[in-house]
C-alpha cells in the first residue's frame, strides 16, 4: 500500500510540476510577444513522459481538439481490395469431411487421433458426412488434418 501511495503523491508532484511550468510559459508568453519554435522544443525535450501527457491533455481541453488520429476515408477502387484481403487474413479455419471413401475403418481411426472423439463418436461423425472434424484450428493444423484424412481416402474441405 505504501508503495502505490508513494506513485500516486509523485504523480500528484508531477501535475503539481506541469500545472507550474504551464503557468510560468504563460506568464512568459505574455511577457515576451513570440516565442520561437525552437524555443518550445527545447522545453519540450526536457519535459518527461508524464509532463508530456499532461500538456497534450491541457492542449486538449484548452482548444477543444483531440490529439488522435483522424480517420482516412478509403478511396473506391480501395474498398473492393479490402474484403479480398481480409479473407486471405482468416486465422481460424474448420475442416470438414465431405465423405468418407473406401476406407471407413480407417477413415474413423484418423478421426480419433486428430480429434478426442470416441469410437462410438467417430463412426456418427464418419457416417453423416458432411460433417465439421475440427473448428477453429490453425490453416498449418487444417492442411495438416486434411493431409492425413486424404491419404485414408477420405474426401476433405477446410473452410
Amino acid at each position: 500500500m505504501t508503495e502505490k501511495k508513494q506513485i500516486k503523491e509523485e504523480e500528484k508532484k508531477e501535475e503539481k510540476k506541469v500545472k507550474q511550468e504551464a503557468e510560468k510559459q504563460e506568464e512568459k508568453g505574455k511577457k515576451e510577444e513570440k516565442k520561437t519554435i525552437a524555443d518550445m522544443i527545447g522545453v519540450i525535450e526536457k519535459m518527461t513522459l508524464i509532463e508530456l501527457s499532461e500538456l497534450v491533455k491541457a492542449l486538449e481541453e484548452k482548444f477543444g481538439v483531440s490529439a488522435a488520429a483522424p480517420a482516412i476515408a478509403a478511396a473506391p477502387g480501395a474498398a473492393s481490395v479490402a474484403p479480398k484481403e481480409a479473407a486471405e487474413e482468416k486465422s481460424s479455419f474448420e475442416v470438414v469431411l465431405t465423405a468418407m471413401g473406401d476406407k471407413k475403418i480407417q477413415v474413423i481411426k484418423e478421426i480419433r487421433t486428430v480429434t478426442t472423439l470416441g469410437l462410438k463418436e467417430a463412426k456418427d461423425l464418419v457416417e453423416q458426412a458432411p460433417q465439421t472434424v475440427k473448428k477453429d484450428v490453425s490453416k498449418e493444423e487444417a492442411e495438416e488434418i486434411k493431409k492425413k484424412l486424404e491419404t485414408v481416402g477420405a474426401k476433405v474441405e477446410i473452410r
